[in-house]
């Protein structure tokens, strides 16, 4: 048996890259918008029933803290995620594979992604 293998494998000291955080990150933004998708059909649903359906969602989005929080929550998940997915997809065309590529991309990933949370923010408040 290899004596250098690790006996015990705790995940909190491993300093992960940033090209695997915003991998991580991306797949995280996959299930929150997936769960998501219940709040989005809700209201959906709601506004589509009746006219008094449509005001009371759309005075909910107006006037309600939770629901500008989660209407934010959504729109930042799937900001950060299409950005993600956009920065997979040059990579499947084999556009910076490279370790610096890599770096540069997630960089960029995070930057991009900020800049549309911030407008996100901006504009459901």
């Amino acid at each position: 048996m290899n004596s250098k293998r690790p006996v015990n494998l705790d995940l909190s000291t491993i300093q992960f890259p940033l090209p695997a955080l915003t991998s991580i990150a991306h797949r995280i933004t996959g299930v929150i918008l997936f769960v998501g998708l219940i709040f989005a059909f809700w209201a959906l649903s709601k506004s589509l029933s009746s006219p008094a359906g449509f005001d009371a969602v759309s005075n909910a989005l107006a006037n309600n803290f939770l629901a500008k929080l989660i209407a934010w929550g959504l729109l930042s998940a799937l900001a950060y995620h299409f950005v993600a997915g956009i920065k997979h997809l040059v990579m499947d065309a084999d556009i910076g594979v490279t370790l610096e590529g890599g770096i540069k991309k997630a960089q960029i990933t995070v930057v991009v992604s900020a800049v549309l949370i911030i407008l996100a923010g901006v504009w459901v408040w």
